[in-house]
């Protein structure tokens, strides 16, 4: 695979920004990969057919797309949030190698099978997966839909914005179960694409909190509150870990407030070699298997404190809160190590060829300090390499649904002369 073409425009008109999009893909390649990805934001969402009727025609060699909105979306080393603004990337993979899922094309289970269309046998290694944050039980369909890839693990985002929450699956072969149902526009539920084994990629996680306090096992529960953490009460814990006493509450709630909860199943895989930080002083953050949720209350009389999510006795648990300094340096050890693991591939020697980035929509805009600080970080870490992204409501990797965190996944190929392009 060589660099894969891609392009960003912002624009009030989305047909102009539309026009900027395909004059640099035309520039970059005389003929164009089959499978693209399409990110808008929420200014185009009421728009969303017309953009993608509009690229299918001018693109007629893109013969599958999927994408979604975002309040932010981004580009390499450039982020647009709450302005109108579009970006598209071309994969270069054979369309053997990929399929285009959604609620009316499922994804197969695990097990290869030869699809209508097709010569060859098609089997999921892993895929990108667009989501709609109102899909009931959409952990459990996260890990279900992981489960029928053979890595058991899936990558992407909640779908976010003010609008119509949109997510673009199109399938050219219209003989799959449900296809032609469709226009490519969905609201609702889940679509992406998955990827066979042939398409080398790697995903990693990187966090955005760091500890204010040390790791915990749950020892007591009931639903969503936790009564105990290491035989101790919960909430003395917390209380404790924050320096802060309910005799002084104003001062106690406003800590309170920015405090959250890292928890993590013992018996997950881990996503990546980080160790969960141990004590407060440690200042490396969270490992990237931890999903942080809000505390969403607190029980006086039973000690306890309750989470935005269901909790097992057993979890792991860590009190910490959002860093834009934790988050920073995770964010460039992460891009780093991905880097050197991809470069230390000398036989033959690898090259990133694309990525995809899907960061929470409160990490966008201010909160690294200036604007597209974040994709500068990772341009900086990763070099020139085509990017496409949006800004999530929650994100997607493993069988995990996360939050504050970003997710990058790389698309790596034998090194070629060809320099990437850059719109």
């Amino acid at each position: 695979m060589k660099p894969f073409p891609f392009a960003h425009a912002t624009h009030p008109q989305w047909a102009m920004a539309a026009a900027l999009v395909l004059a640099q893909l035309r520039a970059q390649c005389p003929s164009a990969p089959p499978l693209g990805v399409l990110y808008i934001t929420d200014h185009y969402a009421a728009d969303a057919q017309d953009v993608l009727d509009h690229l299918m025609a001018a693109l007629p060699e893109v013969t599958d797309w999927v994408g979604a909105v975002g309040v932010g979306i981004a580009a390499t080393g450039v982020e647009y949030f709450d302005e109108p603004a579009m970006a598209v990337m071309l994969l270069d993979v054979l369309p053997d190698h990929y399929q285009v899922f959604s609620g009316i094309a499922p994804l197969p289970a695990a097990v290869a099978g030869v699809l209508p269309g097709r010569t060859t046998r098609f089997a999921a290694h892993t895929a990108l997966v667009h989501a709609d944050a109102q899909t009931p039980d959409l952990p459990d369909l996260l890990a279900e839909l992981a489960q029928r890839t053979q890595s058991g693990a899936v990558f992407g985002g909640v779908v976010a914005g003010r609008g119509p929450c949109v997510q673009f699956a199109h399938s050219s072969r219209g003989s799959l179960r449900g296809q032609g149902a469709s226009a490519g526009v969905f609201t609702g539920g889940l679509s992406g694409v998955a990827f066979s084994p042939d398409v080398a990629l790697i995903t990693r996680v990187t966090q955005g909190c760091a500890a204010v306090g040390a790791v915990r096992t749950v020892t007591q529960v009931q639903g969503n509150v936790v009564l105990a953490l290491d035989g101790e009460d919960a909430l003395g814990v917390l209380l404790a870990d924050l320096g802060v006493s309910l005799e002084q509450p104003q001062q106690a709630m406003q800590r309170l407030r920015q405090t959250l909860a890292g928890l993590r199943t013992a018996s997950a895989p881990a996503l990546d070699r980080p160790a969960m930080s141990a004590t407060p002083a440690d200042s490396a953050g969270l490992r990237a298997d931890v999903r942080v949720r809000h505390i969403v209350g607190l029980d006086g009389v039973r000690r306890g404190v309750a989470l935005g999510d269901q909790v097992a006795v057993g979890e792991q648990l860590v009190f910490c809160e959002r860093s834009a300094d934790a988050a920073r340096v995770d964010l460039m050890r992460m891009c780093v190590a991905l880097r050197d693991e991809v470069e230390s591939q000398e036989h033959p020697r690898k090259q990133l060829c694309g990525a995809l980035y899907i960061s929470c929509s409160g990490r966008g805009g201010p909160h690294f300090g200036a604007p597209s600080a974040e994709l500068q970080w990772v341009r900086r870490a990763l070099g020139d390499v085509p990017l496409v992204g949006f800004f999530a409501g929650g994100e997607i990797a493993g069988q995990q649904l996360y939050g504050y965190t970003g997710v990058l996944t790389v698309f790596v190929s034998d090194v070629t002369d060809s320099p990437p392009p850059s719109p």
